[in-house]
């Protein structure tokens, strides 16, 4: 039920009238009060996390995205950037519904359905923690040995770690900071 109050303020010559709304069936019952923020927050995978991979493929996921990634398991693809990316199943099919929205006649198009879809692989995390990663991708950004995990918000990368240096390094450099990030709107909101 919401209660309605009316308050007014004198300003000099001026009247200001607001309309408060108040939740009345809310107020003080029992519940979560974290706030939106720290709840999107809690489902981001941020951080950086260097883990070994084992000589059949299998890789330890970090304990922070293990129950992110272990109730539906996960899909492993080729990034960007030399690097996998890892994406919950609720991610990755948001990501195929964008992409399959594209125009089949758009050649860019094509390629980036070949990119994403044929280099994808569902993955489970298993009791000790791991996912397999396909031969394939692991040979595709040389993964040999160890691997980065690095968080970025709704999916993972998964980098071999000389790559990652050099990437890190890249973005580090002060001198390009403005041109990496100058066309992107990064203003907080909607």
């Amino acid at each position: 039920m919401k209660k309605e109050n009316i308050t007014c303020i004198l300003v000099g010559f001026r009247i200001y009238c607001v309309y408060l709304w108040v939740n009345v069936d809310q107020s003080g019952a029992p519940g979560d009060r974290r706030s939106a923020i720290k709840q999107l927050v809690e489902h981001m995978f941020l951080g950086q996390y260097q883990h070994s991979i084992d000589e059949k493929g299998r890789l330890t996921v970090p304990v922070r995205y293990r129950e992110k990634l272990a109730a539906e398991g996960a899909y492993v693809t080729m990034g960007f950037d030399h690097n996998l990316m890892l994406l919950t199943v609720p991610a990755f099919n948001k990501l195929s519904v964008k992409v399959n929205r594209m125009s089949l006649t758009n050649p860019r198009a094509r390629d980036l359905r070949r990119w994403l879809f044929s280099r994808a692989e569902l993955v489970s995390v298993d009791r000790a923690g791991r996912i397999l990663i396909p031969q394939f991708l692991r040979e595709a950004v040389n993964l040999d040995g160890e691997a980065i995990f690095v968080g970025a918000g709704e999916y993972v990368e998964i980098w071999a770690p000389p790559f990652w240096s050099g990437q890190n390094v890249q973005m580090l450099a002060t001198e390009t900071d403005d041109l990496l990030f100058m066309d992107l709107d990064l203003s907080p909101g909607d």
